[in-house]
């Protein structure tokens, strides 16, 4: 199962990073795990590639090569799949590529991973065999797209809590794996890096996913405004300094000065880390059980330190 993750993953990649349609003989030559295949196992093994992908809510489609429509390629359009293009200039994207090279964490250069999740690197002209970083959370990432494409009902834990799942889909978003799937208390949306004590039921086609199902708006939410917390809505004040940034995360047109937001929020943790993301240039104006919260968690990161 973990060699069929990959080299759909990698056919993902592969067609997002690639800037026209492209034909079967071109994936077979270049996508990591078919050109090893014969013709008759290529093409089967293709075939159902591609239908996983749909599946999963993939937008993969066929576009003609020539004005002749003679032959055809394979493009899954990046402005349909992928998160809104931060709108990095060309001067940005080289600042980018020389601090990846110079700064090191950990010891540990960035490296090109690190500006893909960026959009720090302008594709490049060759098409050189691709390969996927499953990320943490991938010794369970194989069973749930199994989980998924099969139809099969899954339980495990999350945040200690037993949970009871339907799993629809899998996306990548913000640096993680995220599954979602409904459960007695419904639609829901969990990261796989937290799943934890996963069991596989038993039958496959155990449930039908909804027709109308989005795997890419389901997670496209911030993460704020997916938890169990009452939800509320918070009004934030962001100086010039941020404005621009907090716009872009919320959605929002980019401010000439600073910003005041209304966010709708149902899960306070993660709202109270975005807020101190921005340091003393954000504000919480209301409600006030979000600035006690605020409050209270600058205070003891404060004694943590001295």
């Amino acid at each position: 199962m973990q060699t069929v993750v990959e080299r759909v993953l990698n056919l993902l990649i592969f067609l997002l990073e690639t800037p026209r349609p492209v034909t079967a003989d071109e994936v077979r030559g270049t996508v990591l795990g078919y050109g090893e295949q014969s013709d008759d196992a290529f093409h089967r093994m293709f075939e159902r590639d591609k239908d996983v992908l749909r599946r999963l809510g993939v937008p993969l489609k066929m576009e003609a090569l020539d004005a002749w429509e003679v032959d055809f390629g394979y493009t899954v359009d990046p402005g349909e799949y992928a998160l809104p293009d931060p709108g990095l200039s060309n001067e940005e994207r080289v600042a980018l590529s020389v601090a990846a090279r110079m700064v090191r964490l950990g010891g540990t250069p960035s490296g090109l991973a690190a500006l893909l999740k960026l959009g720090g690197v302008e594709r490049g002209v060759g098409l050189e065999p691709l390969g996927a970083d499953l990320g943490r959370g991938s010794d369970r990432l194989g069973d749930l797209f199994g989980a998924v494409t099969e139809r099969r009902h899954i339980e495990f834990e999350y945040r200690g809590v037993a949970r009871s799942l339907d799993p629809y889909g899998l996306a990548h978003r913000r640096g993680h794996w995220y599954l979602v799937g409904a459960g007695a208390d419904g639609e829901r949306v969990f990261r796989v890096d937290r799943i934890e004590k996963l069991s596989m039921g038993g039958e496959p086609g155990a449930f039908d996913k909804p027709k109308r199902f989005d795997v890419r708006k389901a997670v496209d939410t911030q993460p704020w405004e997916a938890g169990q917390d009452p939800l509320i809505e918070a009004e934030v004040e962001f100086a010039p300094e941020v404005s621009w940034w907090a716009a872009r995360t919320l959605g929002l047109p980019d401010p000439d000065g600073p910003l005041t937001a209304r966010v709708p929020v149902a899960n306070h943790d993660a709202f109270v880390g975005w807020v101190l993301s921005f340091g003393e240039h954000a504000e919480v104006v209301s409600p006030e059980e979000l600035r006690t919260e605020i409050r209270e968690r600058v205070s003891a990161a404060l004694e943590a330190l001295s």
